[in-house]
This record gives C-alpha cells, sequence and structure tokens, in this order.
C-alpha cells in the first residue's frame, strides 16, 4: 500500500498565517501537519490556503488523489461572509463531491456544516476559550469510531465565538457541552465528514499563542479580569509545554487524561486517520494493483 496522502485546508487569511508564523515558527496548516504526522509519520500531507485568492492544488494533483482533507480553526466568520469565506465553502463542496473524507477542528466543522447546508451563528452564549470544559458525548458518540479510546466526559483545547444553529439533514449530533454542540458526523453528496468545535491538533503553546493574538478582545469579552491575567495564562501554557507533567498547573486548571495524555488528547485524530484515511488509501491501492 502506497503512503497515505492528506490535503489541509488552513483557514485563515494571509496576515492571520503570518502572525502565527512570527509567535510560533509555523502557520495553522503546518502545525495541523506536524500533528497529524506525530500520529502517522508516513503521511504525506499538502497544505493549502483557500482563504487566499488564486489558491491551488499542488501541481499534477486531484482532488481524488487524496485519501483525506483536515480543516483547520480560522479567525474567521462564516456569517461574515465574504470571498475568503465563500472560497472555501466551495472547496469543500468540491472536496464532498469528490468522495474523499473529511475532519474538520472548529472553523473546520463550521465551513463543512454550511457546505452541507446547515446554519452557523454567533454563539449566543459567547465565546468559549482555554479548555472547553465538561464536553459530554451522547449515546451516538459512545458508539461512534471518533471517539474510541477518548473518556465519555473530557475537556480540550478551544478557542471559539461562533456555534452550530442548524446541523445538515442526516447528521449525528456526537457531543455537547453547556456551550453547544462540540462534535457531529455527517455524510453529503459522495462524501463523510467527522468533526469537532474544538482542537485535538493543538498543543499548548498553540493556546499561549492564540491568548496572544487575541489578546485584549479577551479581557473585553471577560474570559481574563485583567493583562495581567491574561499574561499568567500565557505563561502557564508556556510552562505546561515545556513539562506537560507540572501537577501544580494541572491542578490549576483541573486538567484530566484527555489533556494530561498526549494519545487521548490526540484520539480523534488518530481515530479518523485509522479509519477513515488509511480504508480509503489501501482502496485507492487496490484499485490501481
Amino acid at each position: 500500500m502506497s503512503a497515505p496522502r492528506v490535503l489541509i485546508l488552513d483557514g485563515n487569511v494571509a496576515t492571520i498565517r503570518a502572525r502565527y508564523q512570527e509567535m510560533l515558527g509555523y502557520d495553522t496548516g503546518t502545525g495541523y501537519a506536524r500533528a497529524l504526522r506525530r500520529l502517522m509519520p508516513d503521511l504525506t500531507c499538502d497544505v493549502i490556503y483557500p482563504a487566499d485568492e488564486r489558491a491551488t492544488l499542488p501541481e499534477g494533483a486531484g482532488l481524488e488523489s487524496y485519501d483525506g482533507a483536515a480543516i483547520t480553526g480560522s479567525a474567521l466568520c462564516v456569517s461574515d461572509g465574504g470571498a475568503p469565506v465563500v472560497r472555501q465553502i466551495e472547496l469543500v463542496r468540491a472536496i464532498f463531491r469528490a468522495g474523499v473524507p473529511i475532519f474538520g477542528s472548529c472553523w473546520g466543522l463550521q465551513i463543512a456544516v454550511a457546505a452541507a447546508g446547515g446554519a452557523v451563528r454567533p454563539n449566543p452564549r459567547g465565546r468559549e476559550f482555554g479548555f472547553g470544559r465538561r464536553i459530554q458525548l451522547t449515546p451516538a458518540g459512545r458508539a461512534h469510531p471518533l471517539f474510541g479510546d477518548k473518556p465519555q466526559v473530557f475537556e480540550a483545547p478551544t478557542v471559539h465565538q461562533d456555534d452550530i444553529e442548524t446541523l445538515p439533514s442526516g447528521a449525528e449530533t456526537l457531543a455537547t457541552n453547556d456551550m453547544g454542540l462540540q462534535a457531529a458526523a455527517f455524510a453529503h453528496a459522495r462524501g463523510l465528514f467527522w468533526g469537532v468545535q474544538y482542537h485535538p491538533e493543538y498543543d499548548y503553546l498553540d493556546l499561549s499563542a492564540v491568548a496572544r493574538r487575541y489578546g485584549s478582545a479577551l479581557i473585553d469579552g471577560n474570559i481574563f479580569g485583567d493583562a495581567t491575567a491574561l499574561q499568567s495564562f500565557v505563561a502557564d501554557m508556556q510552562a505546561l509545554q515545556a513539562q506537560p507533567d507540572d501537577r501544580p498547573l494541572l491542578w490549576k486548571y483541573a486538567l484530566g487524561p484527555s489533556m494530561r495524555e498526549e494519545p487521548v488528547r490526540r484520539a480523534e485524530l488518530r481515530n479518523w486517520l485509522t479509519v477513515q484515511v488509511l480504508r480509503r488509501c489501501a482502496a485507492r491501492s487496490a484499485s490501481a494493483s
């Protein structure tokens, strides 16, 4: 069997990608590729930037040549519309038509829902930031392969102010918490989508960068009381990145196995790669032989 190949759609516009590059040394799509390759080292990842005008696939590649497509988070909002949003909706629809399985984190869930006929809105409960708390699997979620080896209740890295108002026809709600829907799965056209509202691809360092990028908006939104509290969170995330078993910090943020143990934190990505991407890769290899 040939090495599996995944297309990664970086949902951010160029200015936001440049900011992450400045803070982390990599942009959103590259960080996503790194997370996937930690789970599957022989994976080939091609990163594209569909928010940009004239974004194209690598030379010689067609959508059908991929075994999966993963969609990153983004600072964009579906309800704002505009060309960067419309371009991504159109590309996701094309991926569905190509029959390529899709995984989405946060914006990835929202843009796939919009592409398949659902609705996305500003979350009436406000912004969810830092760690999504008490995310609970539904009965459908407990039985779904996306959540193999995941606790029934868990926390996860998160940052979003939009949520899903209406799922596409036939979609299953797989997880929820007090802030709304947290995971869903649905079929559309020839494709299959699994997605989450949080970020299983994130390290603590990513959370520190997101906090720095949003800055005063998190203070104005009462996520942090003041700049000192914000900077304390940034420092704590950087310390956890350096020492993930720092017990005082784990206790401070009430982080259980779903954050303390990396295989549990990234279980959704691993399950998607194993169940969806490898299955399509094997089928493509068999048909080519």
